[in-house]
């Protein structure tokens, strides 16, 4: 496969990412659907690809003093731990299996962002807020 669909295929799920679909939810459908790339080896890109971009935010967060070290540290390390052992088992899984988990993993995201959506209170138009301020003013 060529470069060019590689990078492509990047900058597509840099794109769907930063519109608040997540990084790997975007990046490894692409890589597996799109590129061709095993299941496993896509998730592992993910994995690599998540790091720098997850000690970026953690530094800017950090700078404006908005991290909670105890509380990050309190889940930050189990997940590192439990990432590196389903890293180490998701090698000796086959590639369906990892398709279907992960096929599971978005519809079960996805159903809980729909009922959140649904049951979130839709917040008023700007335009009612500028006018209920100029009358309080």
């Amino acid at each position: 496969m060529s470069f060019y669909v590689f990078l492509l295929a990047g900058i597509l799920g840099g794109l769907l990412g930063g519109m608040g679909m997540g990084g790997g939810t975007a990046l490894i459908p692409v890589l597996v659907l799109l590129c061709g790339v095993e299941q496993g080896a896509a998730q592992g890109v993910n994995l690599l690809a998540f790091v720098p971009m997850a000690l970026v935010a953690l530094s800017v967060h950090a700078r404006q003093g908005l991290v909670k070290w105890r509380a990050a540290l309190s889940f930050a390390l189990p997940a590192l731990l439990f990432s590196a052992l389903f890293s180490l088992a998701s090698d000796l899984l086959p590639s369906a299996v990892l398709k279907s988990a992960f096929g599971v993993f978005l519809t079960a995201l996805s159903l809980f962002r729909l009922k959140r959506d649904i049951s979130a209170p839709s917040p008023r138009p700007k335009s009612e807020n500028f006018h209920q301020n100029m009358k309080n003013n």
